[in-house]
């Protein structure tokens, strides 16, 4: 796809994009009258309307988006490092890492002490992650080893993550970590905004930064580097971001997968399968994914709420089925 074809595109995703949000503010289980709670937002004045607003409705749209769009901007990009369709952000065990990281914070009850504790929890589980990885993959690792690796940091947060399951206190602990464990956005307030938004923006400009050179990166490693592309700088940048975006995104949303495989899958085509073009629109895809699936999660009559996480998961499932089965056609 040629560069002005790819702004529509990107337009129509934004646009998708800011009117699920307005839908994400407006929905609820109970009606919300949104220019009268704006109106009183804006003069100062305490009414429900701006206490639903502001506490409730607005960090929950704000998280959705965030997420959505590090979940999908990072699938893109891993995809395009290592060159297979079925990368996704937890290959690199930033995700286990950041949701161990949350799930020690239930476990010494610093969650119920500290309001900001799960998502400084799941930062510094994601920074831990990261240098775990280099330290296992060293400075000149390529991509076999760099996945490896990933494995490696993922399974040992699995681990753990079980270990403090097994050994938590009580049972209704146990409970407590397992639904957090699915993924969700309900309940978080601003301040969870405010302090993982600058680090997901970080990560999201260094991944938006590598575009020129995942482009080249398809033509080889060979010919990348006789175009003038550091791999080894690359994968440093690349992993980098992924840690920042992820890893605040886990960090107080908990698990939320199959967003970042499968959005990059279904926008490829529409951008020529250039990894450097697939960045931004599989980012807003995947804001645009994960404000529907909570939506519909306030829609759907069942009660007690399901999980984000359960519902990614039931889009995510089929959608690998059938990749499976047309992998098999064209075989």
């Amino acid at each position: 796809m040629t560069a002005p074809r790819l702004w529509p595109l990107i337009l129509a995703l934004s646009v998708l994009t800011l009117a699920l949000f307005a839908i994400s503010l407006a929905a609820g289980y109970v009606s919300l009258d949104l220019m009268t709670a704006f109106g009183d937002v804006l003069a100062g004045r305490e009414t429900l309307e701006a206490t639903v607003l502001t506490q409730l409705r607005l960090p929950r749209a704000l998280l959705g988006a965030l997420v959505g769009f590090s979940l999908g901007i990072t699938g893109a990009a891993l995809q395009g490092l290592l060159r297979n369709p079925l990368a996704e952000p937890g290959i690199v065990g930033v995700s286990g890492a950041a949701a161990f990281g949350a799930v020690l914070m239930f476990y010494f009850g610093f969650a119920g002490a500290l309001s900001l504790a799960l998502p400084l929890g799941g930062i510094a589980g994601a920074a831990a992650s990261t240098l775990i990885l280099y330290a296992l993959a060293g400075r000149d690792a390529g991509t076999m080893t760099l996945i490896l690796a990933g494995v490696a940091v993922n399974a040992l947060a699995g681990a753990l993550t079980s270990l403090a399951l097994n050994l938590s206190p009580n049972p209704y602990a146990a409970l407590e970590i397992v639904f957090w464990l699915m993924g969700s956005l309900a309940d978080r307030s601003l301040p969870y905004v405010w302090l993982t938004a600058p680090l997901m923006i970080i990560g999201w400009a260094l991944l938006l930064a590598s575009a020129p050179a995942l482009d080249a990166l398809t033509l080889g490693e060979d010919t990348a580097k006789s175009l003038g592309i550091n791999l080894q700088r690359l994968r440093f940048q690349l992993v980098a971001g992924a840690a920042l975006a992820v890893g605040s995104a886990v960090a107080v949303t908990g698990a939320i997968g199959f967003v970042g495989l499968v959005v990059p899958h279904v926008l490829r085509p529409l951008v020529g399968h250039r990894p450097g073009k697939l960045l931004l629109v599989s980012g807003l895809g995947g804001a645009a994914l994960t404000l529907a699936a909570d939506i519909a999660i306030r829609v759907i009559p069942i009660r007690p709420e399901l999980k984000l996480g359960v519902i990614t998961a039931l889009i995510g499932a089929p959608f690998l089925f059938s990749l499976i089965y047309r992998l098999r056609q064209e075989a």
